[in-house]
């Protein structure tokens, strides 16, 4: 008698065009496991509750999570991991026995393509654009990893920013700047600079905008990292290398944070380079027919 497959699933929006059932299920193959990885999309932030409920009654083995419910699955949970409670966003469930166990593997996940660089970080500026659980998973990379002399954080809404550090008591042992604007002149001087936004996304109203910043506000001395992934080279990321900046694309942290969250449901090593493999030669079958 064969084993009942282990089902897992990404909760989201609009999240059809994501990468995460090419990766783990490509994963799950590699090893022979009886498990498959499948996208349920919600499309109101009311439903997630119950989505949550299904999944205990389900028995869905384990989520990932993405924009925008990274935060409001928190509530709806039996317990959180230290990371993700220190910022009250998560993007991996795990059920155990209809325990719902949160986790955060975005902020392991995001400072793992910024390691190498570490040593010329630490003690500069960086600079984060955005204001949600994608945006609060690196500002706590940045603490525990690299220890930046400052972190400016260009939101459009400085007061929910605020509002949201107040309500998850955020002590930040490096400095924190919020800003509502992309000043010139401060995001010239930062040695980082993160897209923490879904802006720049394939599909997207903005897709060939170069968000959040024009090419001349870029130097050779920076690092661009832009979270978003599909496309593979963002407009952002276009920009930058016109620029002569060192470049770090979304699917490396989805990749980082997805070996992670494959760790956790399965305590087993993800087998990365075939994963990788499949992955890119995806994208590049995807890019010549556009």
């Amino acid at each position: 008698m064969t084993k009942a497959t282990k089902i897992f699933a990404l909760l989201g929006r609009a999240v059809d065009y994501s990468y995460s059932p090419l990766i783990h299920n490509s994963a799950f193959r590699e090893l022979g496991l009886p498990c498959h990885y499948t996208v349920f999309n919600i499309t109101e932030p009311d439903l997630v509750q119950d989505a949550l409920r299904g999944a205990r009654a389900l028995g869905i083995a384990g989520f990932n999570v993405t924009i925008p419910y990274k935060k409001t699955v928190v509530p709806f949970l039996d317990e959180l991991s230290e990371g993700a409670a220190s910022i009250q966003a998560v993007n991996t469930i795990v059920n155990e026995n209809g325990k719902l166990i949160g986790h955060n593997t975005d902020i392991d996940g995001f400072a793992t393509p910024l390691l190498p660089y570490r040593e010329s970080i630490r003690g500069k500026s960086v600079s984060i654009f955005g204001g949600g659980g994608a945006a609060l998973a690196a500002i706590e990379a940045f603490i525990r990893f690299i220890s930046p002399a400052e972190i400016l954080l260009f939101v459009r809404d400085p007061e929910k920013a605020r509002t949201l550090f107040d309500e998850i008591g955020y002590d930040s042992k490096v400095p924190i700047t919020i800003i509502q604007q992309d000043t010139p002149e401060k995001i010239m001087k930062c040695r980082v600079i993160v897209n923490a936004t879904p802006v720049g996304t394939r599909g997207g109203k903005v897709e060939n905008s170069i968000f959040p910043l024009d090419q001349d506000f870029i130097n050779p001395d920076q690092i661009v990292y832009d979270m978003v992934y599909n496309p593979l080279n963002t407009p952002l990321l276009k920009a930058a290398q016109h620029a002569g900046a060192t470049t770090i694309s979304g699917i490396e942290m989805l990749i980082g944070q997805a070996e992670r969250s494959f760790t956790l449901w399965t305590n087993m090593k993800m087998p990365i380079a075939a994963v990788r493999a499949t992955l890119l030669q995806e994208i590049q079958e995807q890019q010549s027919h556009i």
